[in-house]
């Protein structure tokens, strides 16, 4: 799979990360946007330094070809460990407490090993909005 990819499928579904499959279709692992962006695009002198930093930054001038670059990589330099999980029966309560203890926006929907989904803290609220418009 190519960056491109993760970049697309992390769009569609408004996550900041999906899981990683081995060849047996076994979750091995996380791809996230924030880690493929950190490790190749964002120098750990520019982190250190990103509260005097200016607004004219020569390091990112040539975002174009760097880009198109980045987007043609395979992902696998990028594999984390892989995220938190709960099940499809698990009680929305639990997914906010796991958020908080594990200090995370998302956590991956998983059944029998296989992805169903991600449940956010914006799909969190979301569901709350809509009881409140059921009252």
């Amino acid at each position: 799979m190519k960056i491109k990819e993760i970049f697309e499928v992390c769009s569609e579904a408004n996550t900041p990360g999906i899981p990683f499959c081995d060849a047996n279709g076994r979750i091995s692992g996380r791809v996230t946007l924030k880690n493929i962006l950190l490790k190749s695009c964002l120098p750990e002198f520019i982190v250190e330094m990103a509260m005097v930093l200016g607004d004219q930054l020569s390091h990112m001038q040539d975002m174009g070809s760097e880009t198109r670059q980045l987007l043609d990589n395979p992902v696998d330099a990028y594999v984390q460990e892989p995220h938190i999980s709960l099940t499809s029966d698990s009680p929305a309560i639990k997914a906010l407490a796991l958020m908080e203890r594990y200090d995370t926006s998302y956590i991956f929907v998983v059944d029998e090993g296989r992805y169903l989904g991600v449940i956010t803290i914006h799909s969190l609220a979301n569901a709350l909005l809509g009881f409140g418009k059921q009252a």
